[in-house]
């Protein structure tokens, strides 16, 4: 007899979202980096997205911590994806999409480099609604956390777009 894993229940992430960011280009660090969280608000709460955000993670098989896992090599069987169109980003996960829009600066550097550093952070982050500007100091201090980045994935991935 054989078993699976059952699938989880997405709804429980609550609202996933998307924000775009570069390093800064003055200090030699333009790699544009993408991270998706949720906003804590599923139906079991910020603990219940938060769960559901590991349960995701660990069956996409992303590991949550300091290793970088390198998409760029296979892009196609890895089951995260950004797409690049414009300005806008679309973000594919198993049973999960998420898009934002990219500053200019941010699709400079994602072509510039043919690649994003993507984070996906397990703790709900409720402050940073889509719609609402994010400063610099509210992402340092979700973003630049050690809590967060230790419970966070972490992959380089290719930037596809769209073939004319």
């Amino acid at each position: 007899m054989t078993s699976t894993q059952a699938e989880i229940d997405r709804s429980l992430l609550g609202t996933l979202s998307v924000l775009a960011w570069i390093g800064d280009p003055e200090e030699g660090h333009d790699l544009p980096y993408l991270l998706a969280y949720s906003l804590g608000d599923g139906p079991e709460g910020r603990e219940g997205s938060e769960k559901a955000a590991e349960a995701l993670l660990r069956e996409m098989r992303l590991p949550v911590g300091d290793e970088v896992l390198d998409a760029t090599r296979n892009p196609s069987s890895f089951p995260v994806q950004v797409l690049v169109e414009g300005d806008q980003i679309a973000l594919t996960l198993p049973g999960l999409n998420a898009a934002c829009t990219a500053p200019p600066e941010w699709v400079a550097a994602a072509d510039d480099h043919g690649e994003v550093y993507f984070l996906f952070g397990t703790r709900a982050w409720p402050e940073a609604v889509p719609g609402r500007p994010v400063t610099a100091e509210m992402l340092q201090a979700y973003a630049g956390d050690e809590a967060v980045l230790t419970s966070s994935a972490h992959c380089v991935l290719r930037v596809m777009r769209l073939q004319k």
